[in-house]
């Protein structure tokens, strides 16, 4: 059956896509472009049109995946309900699960950055509108009276910190740690960082 013929710029989605879908099942170092071409059923050749080398597609796929996440991450600090249940709501949802294909996938790239400048810079930027994301819900909650923080962006940060090490010991060594106690101890620090008591943070009376 002939494949139907995509835009340029649907064809580059669909070639990140299953970038994206290597590296988590292969990592950054073992994939290759003949992985993608072959997972698409398409030439070496059309994944190079498009992609001039394995580098830029790696950088171009990694770009991908944040800005999804970004846009699930503005999603839900977009709701209309408190500063407060949206900061919990992103913190349960960006912090690991112990199944996280997604955390596979940017533990990959964190390490795969220390080599590559063009993934590098992907990840810096990605960290950088994370925080600011979270910055700013937390500047705005405060400055609504919901709780006291005299410094929204070190909290973000502190935050995104915690998280992103707490995904590492989940992806790497599973069962090193059981899903609710990363949950609860994420919940807990979001609560220290907003002055509140986890009962409050959680929605139960104090």
């Amino acid at each position: 059956m002939a494949r139907v013929r995509l835009s340029v710029a649907q064809r580059q989605e669909e070639l990140l896509r299953a970038a994206v879908e290597q590296i988590e099942v292969r990592g950054v170092a073992a994939v290759r472009i003949a992985d993608v071409a072959s997972a698409l059923g398409v030439s070496n050749a059309l994944v190079l049109y498009h992609f001039s080398s394995k580098e830029k597609l790696v950088a171009a796929a990694f770009a991908y995946a944040a800005e999804g996440d970004l846009a699930h991450l503005r999603k839900i600090l977009g709701r209309r309900t408190s500063a407060v249940r949206r900061l919990r709501t992103a913190v349960r949802w960006y912090a690991p699960t112990g199944q996280a294909k997604g955390w596979r996938l940017w533990i990959e790239g964190w390490a795969a950055a220390l080599r590559e400048p063009a993934l590098r810079q992907v990840s810096r930027d990605f960290d950088r509108r994370w925080k600011a994301e979270l910055t700013a819900v937390i500047a705005e909650g405060a400055a609504a009276g919901e709780f006291r923080c005299a410094d929204p962006s070190s909290a973000a940060w502190r935050l995104t910190a915690l998280l992103d090490g707490l995904a590492v010991q989940m992806t790497s060594y599973a069962g090193s740690l059981g899903r609710a106690t990363m949950l609860e101890w994420a919940e807990e620090a979001l609560a220290r960082e907003l002055g509140l008591d986890r009962r409050a943070l959680t929605g139960q009376s104090a």
